[in-house]
């Protein structure tokens, strides 16, 4: 029998003879609901102490709220009993007299507004270490106790968002969706290391609106990364409003259906947050699939008129309200305005000795849970063969180059085929380097060094290749938040990630983060290569939508990372070792089409002369010309106008050529060896400098004096066309005559000022 299916008869027939045509069963992850399920009780859980406890923490959150007045009540006081069940349940490997112990399970506050949750649980902590009779040193322990809390969001107390030198937390967040694929890039790297320890992760149900989270998802879910639980907490609410307004679709779907595994929990009830997290630490599902706890919860539980509503989000209460609200609880707090410490008073009393010895007792099962470091090295070595088992950051430049690192003067490289190069090698050299691209691994050539060991997979789980997809935000996050870490043994994981030059614009606010996290803890500092390859008007054919011109000039502004645009091969080399020693993310510039690589003679620096950011390329002639510096970064441009230098000088100039690899470096040597920096390129020669280079302008700046940004700049400031890599340098006037002309330009137009100036 056929089927006409424009008509509506037809359709019925046919469901009614095949009805499985019609329904599609979900394939993904596995699910489990305990919710109101009648559970047996854990030894060790007292139920009414946590609930104590829970109250305990809500007294520390409100209190602290209505002392600064500022602050995220909703998805604080939401996640106190996921909080407990997590830290004081059995399932977590944590010692808070040693909260870095490289041993620990890591923690992630994606919801990293939800920081005095956070605080409060701290507090609850260490105040209860006190009373038992333990002490600690606060300071070094960076430890929280009450008399930091009435300090919540000045400049000298806890911060408004939760940073990484915190115990219980292992990354600096804040924007929503960017701690969730943080915590994935721990889990992939503790995994793929042979350690069997757990990243947990706090996110918000509204993160899952976030575009970066769905490309976290789909990845782990598809690697296996069965490490990571993420307990979830699924109130309703965003900022503004109930999240269906975005996700209409049944929210569980958004989890299995990328393969996630799923438990669903009262996420106030502790008896079922402890099943929860000890069920997924132990793996019960056996698919190798990462976790999802969602926990049904209230927003801003027991917070007054605004519980269980978006209101709850970022507002605390006014005075009275709070003063209600803690009475409620069952605080009698004098609630005198501007003395918030005796109203903190009460809520420490309530801690009593009962109670804080049962504290500490879990905190001592916590402990119990950390392998010693000799034990996970053990692990790592059994796990990884007979890879080195050398931290990355110690690795120097050797005296003589690897013949696969050194480059014939003369030859023609493209610079992406020199970073090739030292990350396979790089790979070779350390266990603990990964590499990873944008769907573009053959293209910015980063596929060498994935093969060395492998992509991550589920057969191969000890791989060092990442393989993202199309997902620059994911891949960012991930891999920079991995080099943020240390493994036993205290090696420092390092990454390298490459996309197209013009797309590493998506990727700068996670590369932000993790910047803001070195700055916070520098015993954490992490380094990492963004390869920007393919860099310039050199992807000519693509058109303006490939062409990268101006990414520098989000990457130039961050502090903690630096931009490297080294001119060849060989100076590519140099400068990656150089990054490497001195630890601080680069960003890499690096071109498609094969370029010369420089002879070094005739007075040029040898390659490493690089590093200094500047050098000079060729010094003035003294042939009685008017002296000229030509900064040039790039090699075309500096190709292009080495062929019309014997024109300039037939017109009087005596010209100095500075080749420019990083204007950042170049201002560290002024700060570090000013002699140096002036004998490369001195204050006196910015007013007869004219920077040249094929892309965004701002890049030479620091080169020029500031009335001259405009004239004295030669670049691209439009978007080119489609075209072979000479036209599009036509098209962007940046051919030699190009050059030449605009030079003279440059020059005629700064004696006419020179000439009015003396006249006035």
């Amino acid at each position: 029998m056929s089927y006409n299916l424009l008509e509506n008869e037809q359709l019925h027939k046919l469901k009614s003879k095949e009805p499985e045509r019609f329904h599609h069963i979900m394939h993904g992850g596995k699910f489990l609901k305990i919710q109101d399920v009648d559970l047996a009780p854990i030894e060790g859980i007292d139920v009414e102490k946590l609930n104590e406890v829970a109250r305990i923490m809500r007294g520390f959150i409100f209190s602290m709220l209505d002392q600064s007045k500022s602050g995220h009540p909703g998805g604080s006081s939401g996640k106190v009993e996921q909080f407990l069940g997590m830290v004081f349940g059995g399932a977590m490997a944590f010692d808070p007299l040693d909260p870095k112990n490289t041993g620990r399970d890591r923690v992630v506050w994606s919801a990293g507004h939800c920081s005095p949750g956070l605080y409060s649980g701290l507090t609850l902590i260490y105040e209860s270490l006190k009373k038992t009779g333990i002490d600690f040193d606060t300071e070094k322990l960076h430890a929280v106790i009450m008399k930091h809390l009435p300090r919540f969001r000045q400049f000298d107390g806890p911060q408004g968002h939760i940073e990484n030198y915190y115990p219980l937390s292992d990354i600096a967040t804040g924007p929503s969706g960017h701690g969730m694929p943080s915590a994935g890039g721990l889990a992939i790297t503790h995994k793929s290391s042979g350690l069997d320890t757990t990243v947990f992760v706090f996110m918000g149900d509204a993160e899952s609106e976030e575009g970066m989270t769905y490309e976290a998802r789909n990845v782990l879910a598809t690697m296996g990364i069965d490490n990571m639980i993420v307990s979830l907490d699924y109130n309703h609410y965003g900022i503004d409003g109930a999240i269906e307004e975005v996700v209409a679709s049944p929210y569980v779907n958004h989890w299995l259906g990328l393969g996630w595994n799923v438990i669903e929990i009262n996420g106030h009830n502790i008896l079922e947050t402890t099943y929860a997290y000890r069920l997924a630490k132990q793996k019960i599902f056996g698919n190798g699939n990462p976790t999802v706890v969602i926990a049904h919860s209230w927003k801003g539980k027991c917070y007054g008129a605004v519980e269980n509503s978006f209101k709850s989000h970022g507002s605390p209460a006014k005075h009275e309200d709070y003063v209600q609200i803690m009475k409620d609880l069952g605080f009698d707090v004098p609630g005198l305005e501007g003395d918030i410490v005796a109203d903190m008073q009460v809520v420490l009393d309530a801690i009593t000795p009962e109670l804080a010895h049962y504290i500490v007792e879990r905190l001592d099962l916590a402990k119990s849970h950390i392998k010693s470091e000799a034990e996970n090295i053990a692990l790592m070595k059994s796990k990884l063969g007979d890879r080195p088992l050398v931290n990355p950051l110690t690795i120097k430049r050797p005296d003589v180059l690897p013949p696969e690192l050194t480059f014939e003067p003369g030859s023609k490289v493209a610079t992406r085929k020199a970073s090739q190069a030292f990350f396979e090698w790089l790979m070779k050299q350390s266990a603990f380097f990964w590499s990873g691209a944008g769907d573009l691994s053959g293209s910015v050539l980063i596929a060498k060094s994935e093969e060395v060991y492998g992509l991550i997979t589920r057969d191969n789980p000890y791989g060092r290749g990442i393989r993202f997809g199309i997902a620059e935000q994911n891949m960012a996050m991930m891999s920079s938040a991995m080099t943020a870490d240390r493994l036993p043994g205290g090696f420092a994981p390092v990454s390298v990630f490459g996309t197209y030059a013009v797309f590493t614009s998506m990727m700068t606010n996670a590369v932000r983060l993790v910047c803001i996290g070195n700055h916070l803890y520098p015993e954490h500092k992490g380094f990492f290569v963004m390869l920007a390859a393919h860099d310039g008007p050199e992807t000519g054919e693509d058109g303006p939508t490939h062409q990268g011109l101006y990414w520098m000039s989000m990457f130039t502004a961050y502090p903690g990372i630096k931009v490297y645009k080294p001119t060849d091969a060989q100076e590519t080399i140099e400068m990656l070792f150089h990054a490497l020693e001195t630890g601080e993310p680069i960003a890499l510039s690096v071109t498609r089409p094969d370029v010369p690589v420089l002879k070094r003679e005739n007075g040029v620096p040898p390659a490493r002369e690089a590093v200094n950011g500047a050098y000079t390329y060729r010094n003035y002639q003294e042939n009685g010309g008017r002296k000229v510096v030509l900064a040039i970064s790039g090699m075309q441009v500096l190709l292009n106008t080495l062929e019309t230098l014997p024109d300039l000088e037939s017109q009087g100039l005596d010209i100095k050529i500075l080749v420019v690899t990083s204007p950042e470096l170049f201002e560290d040597l002024r700060k570090t060896d000013r002699l140096k920096a002036d004998s490369i390129f001195s204050d006196d020669e910015r007013e007869r400098t004219i920077a040249i280079h094929a892309g965004w302008k701002g890049f030479l700046y620091p080169f020029l004096l500031p009335g001259d940004y405009v004239e004295k700049s030669i670049c691209i400031d439009t978007y080119l066309k489609s075209g072979t890599v000479p036209q599009v340098y036509d098209l962007a006037k940046l051919t030699s005559e190009d050059i030449k002309g605009k030079i003279m330009n440059a020059l005629e137009k700064n004696i006419m000022e020179e000439r009015v100036g003396l006249v006035v």
